[in-house]
């Protein structure tokens, strides 16, 4: 079978690795890809967000599955546009990827459905949102409604940190038209992680659990990034845990959507807050999260491409997805001044050292090939993941090989999957 992803970024990369090593496929594209993935597939050249050219591509290449990577291109409908030429495509469709695609709309669905999560308000209006700030206890979470990279939440400590974020999200526009609305809601506190789910609409298929380090520099510091490493299995969530996030947040959620006109056909991503009352919804996503497929999809023993026709096929209900008892630990490797501006073209050393180690994976990002050497090209350039059997091995051995590679203004954090053995150590 052919099948084309779409993207260019780390989780594309992982998607690709893995979609490559099952039996049913017989080639792949990728648009526009990077340098590490046309290694594996053939690059097309093409803009996530161009539709009607990556359905035209999928049209003359007899695609036989498309994949999609990003949030953007399904939040604008591209799997609207390609069902309607009937073409076979795994994502959501464009109203129920609204579930990103506006938080407004996620919250209010939330409140709708009773699935839990944080207390909030909705403002349109720049003086609306700053009254209720000053009269509110901190610390508040304050959110733009729609699509910004990965950035767009912000937590304010104290009001005039608060009226400044207001200020930058509605007025000078940070996130462009993403700030037209804010949520203001609720701290919460506990142990954030990530729960994604096969489903196709009726069927839920959670996978392991993971956790996100969102924060640019160690010990959670710093301006939000769309994401400087993760690791999965998190000992936070055991199988009491997951029947609870399975039957109070997955379930109605999916439900939900579909009792909307919403069905839901791809991967749902669950950002939770495990808090000392259960598990309660931070955001969801409608695609795989970054870095977090990074480290998901290495522990993933089934088939993907096998997963994902079950998806399409709205038959997730006869796989049995299996998963390895290893854990995995990804540290991204970003550019010199990310997540502000950045910087591109410098050349990165020590690739064609690594690509024999054994139970260690280099995905690309923001990476581009040139005369056989290989350049920065984005903020997040390359994401090291490594597998173990021990967490700490696993650390160990992703930390040991980022000290083989370098570029100019490289940056990383310094304390991937150290959290999980200080939240709770008896598997270690």
């Amino acid at each position: 079978m052919k099948v084309l992803v779409i993207g260019g970024g780390g989780r594309e990369h992982a998607l690709v690795w893995k979609l490559a090593s099952s039996p049913l496929v017989d080639k792949l594209f990728v648009a526009p890809g990077n340098a590490g993935m046309a290694e594996l597939a053939e690059c097309a050249d093409i803009k996530v967000e161009d539709l009607t050219r990556l359905a035209d591509f999928a049209e003359k290449n007899s695609v036989d599955l498309t994949v999609v990577g990003p949030e953007l291109p399904l939040t604008l409908g591209m799997v609207d546009e390609f069902e309607r030429r009937n073409l076979k495509i795994l994502g959501p469709s464009k109203l129920a990827a609204e579930i990103e695609g506006s938080k407004v709309f996620a919250k209010e669905f939330m409140k709708k459905y009773h699935i839990p999560t944080a207390s909030f308000k909705v403002f349109d209006n720049q003086k609306e949102a700053s009254d209720f700030v000053r009269s509110s206890e901190m610390p508040l979470v304050i959110k733009a409604d729609g699509l910004a990279a990965g950035k767009g939440v912000v937590v304010v400590e104290d009001t005039s940190s608060a009226l400044s974020t207001i200020r930058k999200i509605m007025v000078e526009k940070v996130f462009g038209s993403a700030g037209s609305r804010v949520v203001i809601e609720d701290l919460l506190k506990g142990e954030e992680i990530t729960i994604l789910a096969f489903t196709d609409g009726e069927s839920i298929s959670p996978t392991l659990s993971s956790q996100d380090h969102k924060k640019i520099f160690d010990g959670d510091r710093g301006p939000n990034t769309g994401g400087m490493g993760a690791y999965a299995p998190t000992t936070i969530v055991d199988d009491r845990m997951m029947k609870r996030i399975h039957d109070e947040i997955l379930e109605p959620t999916v439900a939900g959507l579909k009792k909307e006109g919403r069905t839901f056909k791809g991967i749902l991503y669950a950002g939770l807050m495990i808090t000392d009352r259960g598990p309660k919804v931070m955001e969801f996503n409608c695609r795989f999260g970054d870095p977090e497929a990074q480290v998901i999809l290495p522990l993933l023993k089934s088939d993907l491409m096998e997963i994902f026709l079950s998806i399409v096929e709205g038959e997730l209900s006869l796989q049995d997805v299996e998963w390895n008892d290893n854990f995995a630990v990804c540290v991204v490797l970003a550019s010199g001044g990310y997540p502000g501006k950045y910087e591109r073209d410098k050349e990165i050393s020590g690739l064609n050292r690594m690509k024999q180690m054994k139970d260690v994976l280099i995905f690309h990002a923001g990476s581009k090939k040139q005369k056989g050497r290989i350049f920065t090209n984005g903020g997040r350039v390359l994401g090291v993941t490594a597998t173990d059997k021990s967490m700490k091995k696993a650390i160990q051995k992703a930390y040991s090989v980022v000290d083989k590679i370098g570029f100019e203004g490289m940056q990383y954090r310094k304390d991937i999957g150290c959290r999980a053995i200080r939240v709770k150590k008896k598997l270690w």
